[in-house]
């Protein structure tokens, strides 16, 4: 059944009814009004209920966290309408601010600040004039508006949920295809072992392939055992070789007068290389190991 509209509190707004709001309308394209919702509109699928009403009902499309008990894991809005869109997971392990928006939501700033180990007013310092003026502007659709296509909030609303539907798909999507190619090296110099994992350069590619290597390890579980990273260098027909999580024992710059190596960072970080031979490409690891 499709949705006829959607409807969120009136008064102050805070993010987690901001970003649901704007995944609901990336996805359905409808207007949006501010007020408390009628007995008949919770009843009503067609009606899509966030962040009020005291009921969480996705089958019925009602989404809000307010009747949870207080000791209840932190869940707002936003994480019932992820959930609800089936991308919870992913946005937990991909979106380092939604965890924090979740406690801030449900908890309030002092217990996410003793959550986060940092003092109060450092929660004050990190609020920016973006969200300030977004949430004042969305704050302020009086109860007999309806914020629609062309309104200059509604159109942020929508590119902001587009954008972040997109990021979480594409993150998804190179993991999957890093997971169906990758393999991995066992290295070795002067009796120290290191791992390496590798993404082979095929037909097929993908974009920021390091960024997709290095969410496949995150995910399972192997940031603290891989050193290094191999991916096909974008800007070229060789590869890109990095360190990974700063592994202290890997310097690029030991390799940056090979002839084969056209770029060292001088931080030594990373290197790319013509190289596409797997013995060379070792090599040049182990060269970097000290």
């Amino acid at each position: 059944m499709s949705i006829d509209y959607l409807l969120t509190h009136p008064g102050g707004a805070h993010k987690d009814d901001f970003l649901a709001c704007s995944l609901m309308i990336a996805l359905h394209g409808v207007p949006l009004v501010r007020r408390e919702p009628t007995p008949g509109e919770l009843e009503d699928p067609r009606v899509c209920v966030i962040d009020v009403g005291d009921r969480h009902e996705p089958e019925n499309n009602n989404f809000d966290h307010h009747q949870f008990d207080r000791d209840h894991v932190p869940t707002c809005a936003l994480s019932l309408v992820l959930q609800h869109l089936g991308v919870y997971e992913d946005a937990r392990l991909f979106c380092d601010w939604l965890e924090p928006a979740e406690w801030f939501d449900t908890r309030g700033p002092k217990k996410t600040a003793e959550w986060l180990g940092v003092e109060r007013d450092i929660i004050s310092k990190m609020n920016s004039p973006i969200d300030i003026s977004m949430l004042r502007r969305f704050a302020s659709v009086g109860k007999d508006d309806r914020l629609g296509s062309g309104d200059p909030v509604y159109e942020l609303m929508r590119m902001i949920g587009e954008d972040l539907l997109d990021y979480l798909k594409g993150v998804r999507e190179r993991i999957d295809f890093v997971a169906q190619r990758v393999c991995r090296w066992e290295l070795e110099k002067d009796g120290e072992a290191f791992s390496v994992l590798v993404l082979p350069r095929t037909d097929e590619s993908i974009d920021d392939a390091s960024g997709g290597l290095a969410r496949y390890l995150l995910v399972n579980g192997l940031d603290q055992e891989i050193a290094a990273i191999v991916y096909p260098d974008s800007r070229g027909t060789g590869y890109g070789l990095a360190r990974f999580n700063d592994h202290p024992k890997l310097d690029f710059c030991r390799v940056q007068d090979e002839a084969d190596v056209h770029f060292a960072h001088n931080s030594g970080f990373l290197c790319k290389t013509s190289v596409t031979d797997e013995v060379r490409l070792k090599h040049l690891l182990i060269g970097a190991w000290g």
